[in-house]
């Protein structure tokens, strides 16, 4: 499988702004090399005014593949030429396939995250009341994966409420989905069995940030963060101290970036060797985790 070349290394790369941070490129580095194929996977700085060049490129330079990061994971899908159902169904695209010149989006976000989830953390997700903080693309793919495991409901709490209102808003159909300030949270998460933060704050670099006020977390509570760096964030130590489970977000970034490998190769993900990869990379142990 190829994607403007033949007969060429892989050409693979992740964009956002900022991206110094991720841990892609050392991941897939890994992956390739496990897999015994010769190519590259790039980190790429773009700027919002600068996406829908970008996205030409990918077809110019022949990349087979790219991973989409804060803050494009939404603006982009208008630059694509197909989206598969994944990404239509999570109004945001993580994951590019490039085969010859046509670009397709998928969401790998959603799957990648409640595979996480139900192995780490709340196998049975049926009948979960859950709270979500933000409504961006990472959020959208999500709530998407996880209503298709039946939970009781799922609450949507963003600082801008219109936002959080209009998101749910368009999943009706799929479940109860509700939308409501950062303010409401307080009266909500007593009801709540998991707490999912998708939002940014807490992340490198800055660890410090909390995106709810700690107090507001009980025992018995799932709490799970899509931050992977770092490995634990406030929160999850917040949620430690309140006796609640937690969940980081190193399997979702290790899933999400198995099944995008998967698109752009056609083979099975080394899954192991990734994770091993992350574990280095932050220098832990299996232990550790």
């Amino acid at each position: 499988m190829t994607g403007n070349t033949t007969n060429t290394d892989m050409l693979l790369g992740v964009m956002g702004d900022p991206i110094a941070q991720s841990k892609s490129p050392l991941m897939h580095t890994a992956a390739l090399k496990a897999l015994g194929i010769p190519g590259a996977y790039v980190p790429l700085h773009i700027a919002p005014g600068q996406l829908g060049e970008a996205v030409q490129a990918i077809r110019t330079l022949g990349f087979r593949g790219i991973n989409v990061t804060i803050p494009h994971k939404i603006a982009v899908m208008e630059y694509l030429d197909r989206l598969d159902e994944s990404a239509l169904a999570g109004g945001a695209v993580n994951t590019i396939v490039n085969d010859n010149g046509v670009l397709t989006g998928y969401n790998t976000d959603g799957i990648g995250y409640v595979r996480s989830l139900k192995a780490e953390a709340a196998p049975e997700l049926a009948g979960a009341r859950i709270l979500v903080l933000g409504a961006g693309g990472a959020a959208r793919g999500v709530i998407s994966a996880l209503l298709q495991e039946n939970p009781a409901s799922v609450v949507i709490a963003n600082r801008t409420a219109d936002k959080a209102h209009e998101l749910a808003a368009s999943w009706q159909a799929a479940g109860s989905v509700t939308g409501v300030s950062m303010e409401e949270i307080a009266g909500i998460i007593p009801d709540s069995d998991i707490v999912i933060n998708t939002t940014s704050v807490g992340m490198y670099p800055y660890p410090d940030e909390l995106p709810l006020d700690p107090g507001l977390l009980h025992k018995g509570l799932v709490v799970s963060d899509l931050i992977y760096n770092p490995l634990r964030t406030r929160l999850l130590e917040e949620g430690l101290k309140a006796g609640c489970s937690i969940h980081g977000g190193l399997g979702m970034f290790i899933y999400q970036g198995a099944y995008a490998l998967e698109y752009w190769t056609g083979r099975a993900a080394p899954v192991e060797t990734m994770r091993q990869a992350m574990l280095e990379a932050f220098g832990v142990s299996e232990a550790d985790m």
